[in-house]
């Protein structure tokens, strides 16, 4: 398996970096807003042009003159921390400018932090729309130092296939690397401010997304790769979803499509709420999207010091018992606590994705299946209606990740919710699919002997 190369986008805020990021890799994946500022955490995604593979990474701008003393102004130095360690990390950077704005005093310090971290660079001139602008981007920008620009416009497509081409030459040679497992996607989804990105940098071990007390900070859905032991996990940092983003704004209302979307793109989500305030309606409202869209779910309650600090003669047994309580349609979620900024009992959770993972992709062996499901409709039998018994004769499980079971019965009409969740109980307590939704299918089959 290759290493893809990593190629980061770089540049003052407001420049158009985003726009050109969902350009090169052909999806909507960055947000992008005419307000300086939308992007904060470093976004990744595999982009391919002529037959070689890269990681694309977007980043927030640089503003070297952010003001720290300022709520504001500690977020954007955070980011521009955060895009000069992507800079650093990059085998190439794409350094981007506004060719309708012309060079800026910003620019000249961006150029001067790249030139500190010797990687190549590739100069972009984006918002080249006009034949002038484009003209004169090589006058404009010389003085930066760097190579001729290209002149683009991310908006429009023009100009990136030679962006690309250029990208493809400066690459170096993909290193031949030990063949991962195939990636697991874990989400981390949740209420606005319970502890997301804190998480994420506590199981990577570093500083990778921006944390900060203001509710938020993260807006898009990050992915970043960890490796643990012999497998590889993508874990994806989302947006807080607030109850109506659209009330607040339209970055707000795209950065929450955004976290749903991750979720749908995932294996297992890791949902957090805070362990000091327990579950709200919004949190109920996350846990059934992730159950509608059939993917594991691990509940994971965050700021587990604090909550112990407040007092009280529960036991987390009990406290597990109350959240399900609050979330009865996802009583087989399992349910960890923690503190993601003191690392209490952070060992906790990867066990458990283990766990989980292991369930999503469990097959039962057919024989014990029906014998399980016999012995459970003999015991309880489905109620009669219009004088009709449900008979159930055959069961499968076709599918894994997730569990899909097939009933074979009489009449599927005659099967009633109260008893479908009478038959999942039973399949939960006979094996194990903890943090798994399972999936049921009746179809009428008259030509077999019943099970019962």
């Amino acid at each position: 398996m290759f290493q893809p190369a990593t190629v980061a986008i770089v540049g003052r805020p407001n420049v158009g970096k985003s726009a050109l990021f969902n350009r090169l890799v052909g999806r909507r994946l960055a947000i992008v807003e005419a307000t300086a500022g939308v992007t904060r955490d470093r976004l990744y995604a595999l982009a391919e042009w002529r037959g070689r593979q890269f990681t694309l990474v977007d980043t927030a701008g640089i503003d070297p003159d952010a003001d720290r003393d300022r709520p504001e102004g500690e977020i954007a130095f955070a980011t521009s921390r955060q895009a000069e360690a992507a800079a650093q990390q990059a085998d190439l950077v794409l350094f981007v400018v506004d060719a309708s704005d012309g060079r800026h005093a910003l620019d000249e310090e961006v150029a001067r932090i790249l030139r500190a971290t010797r990687r190549p660079v590739v100069l972009v001139a984006n918002k080249s729309e006009s034949p002038a602008a484009a003209a004169s981007v090589y006058a404009e920008f010389a003085a930066l130092g760097f190579a001729g620009p290209i002149a683009v416009s991310a908006i429009h497509g023009e100009g990136t296939g030679d962006l690309l081409d250029r990208v493809v030459e400066a690459l170096p040679d993909s290193e031949e690397a030990a063949g991962d497992a195939e990636q697991l996607a874990i989400a981390l989804v949740g209420r606005p401010n319970v502890g997301k990105s804190s998480l994420l940098n506590a199981l990577l071990g570093e500083e990778r997304a921006l944390v900060s007390d203001v509710p938020g900070t993260t807006r898009d859905a990050v992915d970043t790769i960890l490796r643990r032991r012999d497998a590889t996990l993508r874990l994806i940092d989302t947006a807080g979803v607030r109850k109506k983003p659209e009330a607040h704004g339209a970055i707000e209302y795209y950065a929450a499509l955004r976290s749903i979307s991750a979720i749908a793109r995932c294996d297992i989500a890791l949902l957090l709420f805070d362990a000091t305030a327990g579950v709200t309606a919004q949190d109920r409202r996350l846990a059934g999207i992730v159950i509608e869209e059939r993917k594991g779910l691990i509940l994971v309650g965050n700021k587990w010091d604090l909550a112990r600090e407040q007092g009280g003669d529960f036991s987390q047994g009990e406290l597990a018992n109350a959240i399900h309580d609050l979330l009865p349609f996802a009583r087989f979620a399992p349910i960890t606590f923690l503190s993601a900024k003191t690392h209490r009992r952070l060992g906790s959770l990867m066990p458990l994705v283990e766990q989980v993972a292991a369930n999503l992709d469990r097959r039962v062996p057919t024989p014990a299946l029906n014998t399980v499901v016999r012995d459970a409709v003999l015991a309880h039998p489905a109620p009669a209606i219009g004088g009709r018994m449900l008979r159930v004769y055959y069961a499968s499980q076709p599918q894994t990740h997730p569990p899909l079971f097939v009933f074979h019965c009489n009449d599927p009409a005659l099967v009633q919710p109260a008893y479908e969740r009478y038959l999942e109980n039973v399949l939960r307590r006979n094996f194990e699919f903890a943090g798994v939704p399972l999936s049921f299918q009746f179809r009428p089959r008259r030509s077999e002997e019943a099970v019962a």
